[in-house]
């Protein structure tokens, strides 16, 4: 596997956030007693889901060497 550049790193990082809120919506939809919290917190784990998913899409979009710092593939 090769470095990843610039672009890359934010992507990975955008990963991460989104990470943490749907863990965290999860969570509050799991445990939560009140169903408009419950509601609410689902609406989120799906946002967070369709985010990453189109983070996942714009990776697949852009050419291999704007992400990685070498310019080489990742195969």
């Amino acid at each position: 596997m090769t470095s990843l550049g610039p672009l890359g790193d934010l992507f990975h990082k955008l990963n991460n956030h989104l990470g943490i809120v749907l863990v965290n919506a999860e969570l509050i939809e799991a445990k939560c007693p009140d169903p408009g919290t419950r509601t609410r917190a689902a609406d989120v784990v799906q946002a967070a889901v369709g985010a990453l998913d189109a983070v996942k899409a714009i990776q697949r979009q852009l050419p291999t060497d704007l992400l990685d710092a070498d310019g080489s593939s990742k195969n």
